[in-house]
């Protein structure tokens, strides 16, 4: 307030008063007009000229209409954050000003704001040729950032309808995927900031986020990650060994008491992959600190944001095929109370279950319902066994309805959500069995005997033959040795009916098997972006490695009699582990799976002998 009522500091200027060259302006003389936007457009304008022309333009704003749009162009890209706090507070005075008085100039005013969310552009030449065009370092740029929000802000609040106005142009201004990862980091940033002081557009920016996530996701598909992961860990064993070979002699000394990390641990090697693990990191770090509030979660806020992921998750990721990595945002969120869980698994059940939702939606549930349960290690057995008794009556109540009909017999396009259906409680009990019969292995038999699988399987609908392989063996073996159903003649039954498709190519005849006629795939995969990982890694559920004795056990059922003492003895120590174990699971991914269209490369099963 000081500052503000002290006179301005006597600068060097031209052409009178601004009162009196905008009036000549308007009376046609407009030779002091260019002098004054030639003065405004000078590079080398000094903080003091600045802060006197503001002053001057605070008090004159009522003459800056739409008419002299060219002028306040000008204005607004005075190089101003970079500058003096007295020139910075100035201009934030001058803004609020000018859109309380010309609401015209609101949507140049928040271009500007927005354009300096990203860091700016610095060149470099070399004998007229550009030979970098890369961030700006700027050890100030978090405090330009808090700025231009400060500035956001004191728009807003002379300018109440400024929400509406602002979304379309943090659209527009949001940066290409194939920005520099700074560039993407900064400007994600700055949207989620905006969201806590305008609240109301939290579910729009979280949408824009999402959706341009998304698209990085379905760019690099999990294999094309791999690929290029080990493609550089081979450059770098090479690179490695080769170092050693020349200076190892030298260099022995310094080894031994310092660890060399390498800066390149952290980096996945793939460039979208690398884009997409900070901005997850970005995403998960905000849900995060939305849901806590002094380290404690809060839990209407989380309910609030819970609400707004879910409508983001039906809008975006549901209608999305095979995505690897950002519907992860889902399961960190439920990760916080079991509430939250349980709600996702119920909204996902309703989706599933809904005759009116597309077939390909309801069956992109399942996918999720089966997946979730399998993965998230904070769902407890008893929500586990909850969720398998709703999936079975369904499946039961379907078989009812459908198996004596017209339609009684093996269809993907008929019953797709059937299959999907059945997928998903094999490919759960397939993770969760052991805890299923751990404790008390006959109350866990006897619960299993009434989901009476025999009678899913055995149905003229025939499940079996349309998921995916390497669940249907794991499932098969499972059940045989608990004794639940023998799928094996059936499978061979289904190995018989299946007629391989002879495609012509240029080079030569091609059989092709689809495997996956559900094209379905398991939503809640191994989560591989480095950074991120680390935030989904201690609730994750991976998969046991099956050992050649594990798989000589699944091939020896349990003997009818056998003491309850003895049977837990084979369950001890045997529940899935989650430490870093190398995958066999069986998974889209890691069977290789391919769509219907495309099915070369079809399924390694994991492949569990059966009696002939």
């Amino acid at each position: 307030d000081e500052f503000i009522r002290s006179p301005p500091r006597k600068t060097v200027r031209f052409g009178g008063t601004l009162t009196e060259i905008l009036l000549k302006y308007e009376k046609g003389d407009t030779t002091d007009f260019e002098l004054l936007k030639h003065q405004l457009s000078d590079p080398d304008i000094k903080d003091a000229q600045i802060i006197n022309w503001l002053h001057e333009f605070r008090a004159s704003v009522a003459y800056l209409t739409k008419e002299l749009e060219q002028l306040v162009s000008i204005l607004l890209k005075l190089p101003w954050l970079r500058r003096s706090r007295e020139v910075v507070e100035e201009y934030l005075g001058f803004l609020g000003n000018l859109v309380s008085a010309q609401t015209v100039h609101l949507r140049p005013c928040l271009r500007m704001i927005v354009s300096q969310f990203v860091p700016p552009r610095i060149t470099i030449r070399e004998d007229d040729v550009d030979i970098s065009d890369s961030d700006d370092d700027d050890e100030n740029i978090s405090e330009n950032f808090d700025t231009c929000h400060r500035a956001l802000q004191t728009v807003a609040r002379y300018v109440p309808s400024t929400p509406q106005f602002l979304m379309p142009i943090l659209v527009e201004f949001f940066p290409f995927i194939n920005k520099s990862e700074r560039t993407l980091e900064c400007y994600v940033h700055n949207l989620l900031r905006v969201t806590v002081y305008l609240p109301t557009l939290r579910l729009q920016i979280l949408e824009l986020i999402i959706e341009k996530l998304l698209k990085l996701d379905v760019s690099t598909p999990q294999q094309d990650i791999e690929d290029a992961e080990e493609t550089a860990n081979n450059c770098a064993s090479e690179e490695k060994s080769t170092e050693e070979g020349l200076f190892d002699m030298e260099e022995d000394e310094d080894r031994k008491g310092n660890k060399v990390v390498s800066p390149t641990i952290e980096r996945m090697a793939h460039p979208l992959a690398e884009r997409l693990d900070i901005l997850m990191t970005i995403l998960f770090s905000y849900i995060k600190d939305v849901c806590h509030v002094d380290g404690k979660l809060d839990l209407s806020n989380t309910k609030d944001l819970y609400r707004d992921l879910v409508s983001v998750f039906d809008k975006l990721i549901l209608p999305t095929h095979a995505s690897c990595h950002v519907q992860y945002f889902m399961f960190y969120i439920c990760s916080f109370k079991l509430g939250l869980a349980e709600a996702f698994l119920d909204h996902l059940w309703k989706k599933l279950q809904d005759p009116n939702n597309p077939s390909v939606i309801r069956q992109t549930a399942g996918s999720y319902i089966g997946s979730f349960l399998a993965r998230a290690k904070f769902i407890p057995i008893v929500t586990v066994k909850a969720c398998l008794d709703l999936l079975v009556n369904w499946l039961h109540k379907y078989i009812d309805n459908q198996d004596t009909g017209a339609n009684a017999y093996c269809d993907v396009a008929l019953h797709g959500p059937f299959y999907s259906t059945c997928q998903a409680v094999f490919y759960t009990l397939i993770f969760r069995h052991k805890q299923l019969l751990d404790g008390n292995l006959r109350k866990g038999l006897s619960y299993l005997q009434s989901l009476n699988f025999e009678r899913i399987v055995m149905c003229q609908l025939n499940p079996l033959k349309i998921c995916i392989p390497s669940v249907v063996n794991l499932f098969a073996a499972i059940t045989r040795k608990y004794q639940l159903v023998f799928c094996y003649t059936i499978i061979e039954r289904n190995n018989r009916q299946f007629i391989p498709v002879v495609r012509s190519g240029t080079g030569g005849d091609l059989v092709q098997t689809c495997t996956n006629p559900l094209d379905s795939f398991f939503p809640f995969d191994p989560y591989i972006l480095k950074r991120s990982k680390k935030t989904i890694d201690p609730m994750y559920q991976f998969w046991e490695e099956l050992s050649a004795e594990d798989l000589e056990n699944l091939k020896k059922p349990i003997k009818k009699g056998t003491s309850e003492d003895e049977d837990d003895d084979f369950l001890k120590g045997e529940t899935p582990q989650n430490d870093g174990v190398v995958e066999i699971a069986p998974n889209s991914y890691e069977s290789n799976t391919r769509s219907p269209v495309s099915s070369i490369g079809s399924p390694a099963d994991c492949y569990v002998p059966y009696p002939l």
